[in-house]
């Protein structure tokens, strides 16, 4: 091991460096980086400062006043990120693993409280084994004082974590309280108790990856919203999320530079399939009214019946939620009503425009559902939209039935405009279930049962199979062409844009958890 004396001498060379000036080369790109070089590469090139540099743990049990190494696993600073200040705590494996012992957590509070005080995005790349356990409860108290962090920032600064190695036991909590978690698959991992006491406890073999890995972060728990193929791809996706991001919960997101045009986009025309049982992908939908390329999809493989992220319109940053027919016919279900709202509820913490695009049939009936609590968990979504004070704008594309049309923002919950296309169908439910249960007894006395349910359902589709009744009361403020979507939708955003909502006075709300 280097001496005391060579190891001051290599921080400080280190911290002198400023951050970026090492870049990556791209046949290192599919490795596993080290700490810094992951700072290095996020950052603007010589933008990084260094802070904590020389710290070392505090601990003089089990022989570990020997093993003193500057920095005791973490790097921290602040620097910019394309212009804009951030600041950074990235774990270092090769010290103890990255455990975190009582010093290492002091560095990450004392940025952490530099990035509330000033009000600039804070970003954790984690790669730990967790608690160091030389230092016992030190290190546990350590984990706390990070968490407490974590909710007094929450909804003041963006917070954004990217999972770059191990990340188990307590240390999981941090991430699941910030704003984003990105992890990278094959050689990141999450999870509160790992394969040996999953295995002496419940007696069932796994292997970390199916425990807790990217894919299944992603694709089963939710607890991953972005998953990439390696270092190098996951600090890219995080420098993108943070594009459409403000800095703080005062400000708006940065907007790009923008020349409208005419803006009518023909291709929605043809989107939406006359027939209404007939699935399409609502992807489709949201690039033709969005600007060209700029959809950041949050949560892209779990419940995916539903659509969440970030794009531009107009140069400028909006949030898009929208169901999605190509999956369980675009039903609301208990994981879809988690994620839409998890997401509405950020954006509006953060100042960003929703945009609602609608297409449900439904809430997903079943015992699967109603035992897993699709009651309290389809009200977050509910409330979400419901405590929202940032601009909303809605389209109905085609079905909005049920309870499931009022909570896909509705202009009853407090929606801005709701627009719907002509095909548009806006009724308690489809015309076949309905006509079925109003008609009941005069279908059963028919002559021919089947022929009158057929004459029926066209009667009640005649009658609500079309948004002009719910336009005739209010709710639904114009009757568009698709191809008009984008243009009208410019234009309500740029009107909302100085929105402002008195809420009534209270400490916050009670949340259906």
């Amino acid at each position: 091991m280097d001496s005391k004396v060579d190891q001051l001498n290599k921080r400080i060379a280190e911290a002198h460096l400023g951050g970026g000036q090492k870049r990556i080369d791209k046949q290192h790109a599919k490795k596993k980086l080290t700490a810094r070089e992951r700072v290095n590469y996020i950052m603007d090139q010589g933008s990084f400062e260094e802070t904590g540099a020389l710290v070392t743990h505090r601990t003089t049990d089990f022989g570990m006043e020997n093993q003193l190494y500057y920095g005791d696993g973490v790097i921290t600073g602040y620097g910019t990120i394309n212009g804009r200040l951030v600041y950074i705590y990235a774990q270092d494996f090769t010290v103890f693993g990255g455990a975190l012992s009582e010093t290492h957590a002091e560095k990450i509070c004392k940025i952490m409280d530099l990035a509330v005080k000033v009000g600039a995005p804070i970003i954790g790349l984690n790669d730990s084994g967790g608690a160091r356990i030389q230092e016992g409860v030190r290190s546990l108290g350590g984990y706390a004082d990070i968490f407490y962090r974590n909710v007094q920032a929450s909804g003041v600064i963006p917070q954004i974590s990217a999972i770059m190695g191990p990340c188990a036991g307590g240390a999981v909590y941090s991430p699941a309280m910030t704003d984003f978690t990105l992890m990278v698959e094959n050689t990141s991992y999450m999870f509160v108790t790992g394969p040996n006491v999953v295995k002496t406890v419940t007696n069932e073999e796994v292997s970390s990856e199916d425990l807790g890995g990217a894919q299944t972060h992603a694709s089963k728990s939710g607890v991953a919203h972005k998953t990439s193929a390696n270092d190098i791809e996951c600090l890219d996706d995080l420098k993108t999320l943070l594009s459409y991001l403000p800095q703080n919960n005062t400000e708006t997101a940065k907007p790009l530079d923008y020349n409208l045009q005419d803006e009518v986009r023909d291709v929605l025309a043809t989107i939406v399939p006359d027939n209404s049982n007939k699935p399409y992908d609502m992807h489709q939908v949201i690039s033709g009214i969005i600007d060209t390329d700029s959809f950041y999809e949050i949560h892209k493989d779990y419940a995916e019946n539903i659509i969440v992220g970030f794009a531009r319109l107009g140069g400028k940053s909006i949030g898009i939620v929208a169901n999605q027919p190509q999956f369980l016919a675009g039903v609301l279900d208990v994981n879809s009503s988690k994620k839409a709202a998890r997401f509405t509820r950020f954006c509006d913490c953060f100042n960003i425009p929703l945009l609602v695009l609608v297409d449900v049939p439904g809430f997903l009936p079943g015992t699967d559902q109603e035992w897993n609590g699709i009651i309290v968990n389809g009200a977050k979504l509910l409330y979400a939209l419901s405590e929202a004070t940032v601009p909303r704008v809605t389209v109905i594309t085609r079905k909005a039935y049920g309870g499931a049309y009022d909570v896909m923002n509705s202009k009853h919950i407090g929606a801005d405009l709701n627009f719907a296309w002509p095909g548009a169908e806006i009724a308690v439910m489809g015309a076949k279930g309905a006509s079925e249960i109003i008609f009941k007894k005069e279908i059963s006395n028919a002559e021919n049962p089947s022929e009158k349910l057929a004459e029926k359902e066209a009667e009640y589709a005649e009658k609500f199979a079309n948004p002009y009744r719910a336009a005739q009361r209010g709710f639904i403020d114009e009757v568009i062409l698709p191809e008009d979507t984008r243009r009208k939708l410019i234009k309500a955003f740029a009107m909302l844009e100085n929105k402002e909502v008195n809420v009534p006075k209270r400490k916050h709300g009670n949340i259906p958890l």
